[in-house]
């Protein structure tokens, strides 16, 4: 299931870089063609006619170059050749969106929240299936749409820019689900305890300066934390994450190159 979701994660970067190269390809050839069809510059200057004269010809001929232009963008168009690259266009179009919104999405880190995991710049792929299917675990990345508490505790903030404060409330966020249902968190000396078990957490970038619970984590809800336990606005502050508002598991990075894969993510 794992491989599963990295082949996903990388696709939708091979799409994106797919649809870019397929676009410069065309747009190049396009523009050579137009270019071929300029008159030569060169044969009127040898002819003796001086750049002044060039520019007041250019200037009259302007209207016959434009027509000719649409002329040759309304021949593209109804060649078969044109035909061909709108139907690839579409199609792309097509796929691409329905990775996007059903499938798999792009996701950009902007804050170390989650540093060593993630940094700031990294872009991974969020897959949006198996949250349908399967339960979630402890230690899965997640990434979700804040619930009303974050908000309430992100305004209460002190000195905390209001325009920047409304804009943070409505982005998505990426986190680590460090218990589920059920489950009985507290942390003493740093320490993370799940049901009165020590936990193993080599992702952590240190040990959390403050204590928490013992809470019990409600149905339907999981207690999330980011991986920079002591510069993280998460779970510890605002409180449980109903499922519902999860998007989906962070599966994959894609960029940058040397960051790409997915260790840490399960």
């Amino acid at each position: 299931m794992k491989l599963i979701l990295s082949i996903f994660g990388i696709s939708i970067a091979l799409l994106s870089l797919n649809i870019q190269e397929v676009n410069s390809f065309h747009v190049a050839h396009r523009c050579r063609n137009t270019v071929k069809q300029l008159p030569s510059l060169n044969h009127r200057y040898n002819s003796g006619i001086s750049s002044k004269t060039i520019l007041y010809e250019k200037e009259a001929n302007n209207e016959p170059e434009e027509k000719g232009l649409l002329r040759s963008i309304r021949d593209w168009v109804r060649s078969d050749e044109g035909r061909e690259d709108i139907n690839t266009y579409v199609v792309s179009l097509a796929v691409a969106l329905l990775l996007r919104f059903f499938i798999v999405e792009p996701r950009f880190i902007p804050s170390l929240s989650m540093y060593p995991t993630f940094d700031i710049g990294d872009q991974l792929a969020v897959e949006k299936v198996t949250k349908l299917i399967r339960p979630f675990s402890r230690k899965e990345v997640v990434v979700f749409n804040p619930p009303s508490a974050f908000r309430e505790a992100l305004y209460g903030q002190i000195n905390v820019d209001s325009a920047a404060a409304n804009k943070k409330a409505k982005e998505a966020l990426i986190k680590r689900i460090v218990a589920i249902e059920g489950d009985v968190v507290k942390i003493r000396e740093g320490k993370l305890y799940i049901n009165g078990e020590p936990q193993d957490e080599p992702f952590t970038a240190e040990d959390a300066a403050y204590e928490f619970g013992p809470v019990t984590v409600p149905p339907g809800q999981v207690l999330v934390l980011g991986d920079n336990r002591n510069h993280s606005l998460d779970g510890h502050i605002w409180g449980f994450l109903p499922k519902e508002n999860v998007i989906g598991r962070a599966v994959f990075v894609y960029w940058p190159p040397w960051r790409l894969g997915n260790e840490g993510m399960f």
